[in-house]
């Protein structure tokens, strides 16, 4: 059996699932999911019914940060994992405050309940922080992190609720640090357009370099 990931191009947990594999080199069958209409095959695989899964001949991985871990303990060439507590530190904040502000303000009128404007300034705390911690290229060194790859992709969707908003904020490491990633072959080669898998396709192992 193959490792196989099922995944949806736009969803951030499924980028960084996809940057942490590629960035591995392991050979792992994509498997691109319509989120509306979910294939038996992955409703059977995932306990969870959400992208990334990760299905491989020992266990299952719903979880994207798990996933990206799991890759990187097979092959990390590019030292991902060789970061500061910290950086597990700002992954937890990322995945937890700052993503639940994302939420409510990017799809404000799911929680009427919530000030939007108040949400964005929840938001907006946590990403000054970060370009505070953007002293070089990265967040703790001039090479990619875990941490840099595992929050990019809330970045990016943050930055995409009002680009020109974004764009207006005094955080230029920040907004250096974010077009550096979406212009990078990595994002551009984890981006590509696939389509959507059913039974009987044949297997796409573009996460591979071989």
């Amino acid at each position: 059996m193959s490792v196989i990931l099922y995944s949806f191009r736009r969803c951030p947990y499924a980028m960084r699932a996809r940057l942490a594999i590629a960035a591995s080199g392991v050979q792992v069958e994509l498997r691109e999911v319509l989120l509306r209409d979910k294939a038996p095959e992955f409703l059977a695989a995932s306990p969870s019914a959400t992208v990334p899964c990760l299905q491989t001949p020992d266990a299952v991985i719903d979880e994207s940060l798990d996933i990206m871990k799991w890759a990187l303990r097979q092959c990390d060439p590019e030292g991902w994992l060789d970061m500061p507590e910290a950086g597990h530190d700002l992954i937890a904040k990322a995945d937890g405050p700052f993503k639940k502000a994302l939420d409510h303000t990017k799809y404000a009128v799911r929680h009427p309940d919530k000030d939007p404007e108040a949400e964005r300034a929840k938001a907006h705390e946590f990403l000054h922080a970060l370009d505070a911690q953007l002293t070089g290229a990265f967040l703790f060194n001039d090479t990619p992190s875990l941490a840099d790859m595992a929050i990019l992709p809330f970045v990016r969707q943050f930055a995409n609720i009002d680009k020109p908003r974004f764009d207006a904020q005094p955080w230029p490491n920040l907004s250096r640090w974010l077009e550096a990633f979406v212009t990078s072959e990595a994002f551009a080669r984890i981006m590509s357009k696939y389509p959507m898998w059913k039974a009987g396709d044949p297997p796409t192992f573009f996460l591979s370099e071989t």
